[in-house]
């Protein structure tokens, strides 16, 4: 591929930036006793909330990739540590919900609080029209990764019929 190609620019700054958002994140886990998961699945938790969406435990194992057992280990650690509750829903008491204790809230703040304010700031030192271009981009681009990671990798031979592929 052409290095003077402008798009190309934008993947490796993409690249870099979530590079370092990423050995962020893991410093926070590490400094607070979480694994690197356990990170992500707050955050999943945290954006479920914030767009009004319940969040289950198979919705958030969904998520982040992991089956049954694998979630309920991690809901198991968070619960333990009182970053997260599993409660009844009140409609469908059949079903477990998923709530972000406010400490674990009061906790994320105040490690990643500030560096929210200074994205925010540096935002305001672009237009609206500018902000419109830059939240298009980045549309585009996480529906890209998405349509990417719902694809069969490249290369790969087709997955053996399971169980499931047995009936």
């Amino acid at each position: 591929m052409d290095e003077t190609e402008p798009g190309l620019r934008l993947v490796h700054q993409l690249r870099a930036l979530t590079v370092e958002l990423h050995l962020l994140g893991g410093e926070f886990a590490r400094h607070n006793g979480l694994h690197p998961t356990d990170l992500r699945a707050l955050i999943c938790l945290l954006d479920a909330a914030r767009s009004g969406v319940p969040a289950t435990p198979g919705s958030l194992g969904a998520e982040l990739g992991l089956n049954s057992a694998g979630t309920t280990a991690l809901l198991d650690r968070l619960e333990r540590l009182g970053h997260v509750r599993r409660v009844r829903d009140t409609r469908d008491r059949r079903r477990v919900l998923l709530e972000v204790d406010d400490r674990a809230v009061a906790l994320g703040q105040s490690f990643f609080g500030p560096l929210i304010s200074e994205v925010v700031a540096a935002s305001r030192t672009f237009d609206r029209e500018e902000l419109a271009t830059v939240r298009r981009f980045l549309d585009q681009v996480a529906e890209i990764v998405a349509v990417r990671r719902a694809a069969p990798p490249e290369g790969s031979a087709p997955a053996p019929p399971g169980r499931d592929g047995d009936r």
